[in-house]
């Protein structure tokens, strides 16, 4: 199978309700977002012009406008947060999560948007989203728990 992979750098703030340890507090990441997409078939031969299944360009602005514009140096904080915090409900930057916006969450979130995005011949297959240098979440396509 032959896949393709886009590295993508943003940075953002968020904060965990509930959480019992200093992720309750808010606090800032430089993630690291790993997309890659397959046709999901085995080409024998080499691709017909012009060449490639998807330009990276295409991966680029697709990822830009749907993730990338939306949390880069954004303040991210779920619907609960906000509950028991309304005073930050006027920050420019916040961004309204449905859930608790963790690196599981984030990357189940990056799922659903592109997998809508992308045409029929061209397959989401893996996500790798870096919280810190040596923690991330991964999704890959056909596990077990996917939904």
């Amino acid at each position: 199978m032959l896949k393709l992979t886009k590295i993508f750098h943003f940075e953002m703030a968020h904060a965990i309700h509930g959480h019992t340890g200093n992720c309750k507090n808010i606090h800032g990441h430089s993630y690291e977002l790993h997309v890659t997409v397959s046709t999901g078939l085995f080409e024998p031969g080499f691709i017909p012009a012009p060449g490639f299944i998807m330009d990276f360009k295409e991966i680029k602005n697709m990822v830009r406008e749907a993730v990338i514009e939306k949390f880069d140096h954004s303040l991210l904080l779920s619907r609960h947060f906000m509950a028991a915090n309304p005073s930050l409900a006027s920050l420019q930057n916040l961004v309204i999560f449905e859930e608790e916006p963790t690196a599981e969450n984030l990357l189940l979130y990056v799922k659903q948007v592109l997998q809508q995005l992308l045409n029929d011949k061209i397959k989401l297959v893996r996500l790798l989203l870096f919280e810190t240098k040596d923690s991330y979440a991964e999704w890959t396509a056909g596990q077990l728990c996917e939904s």
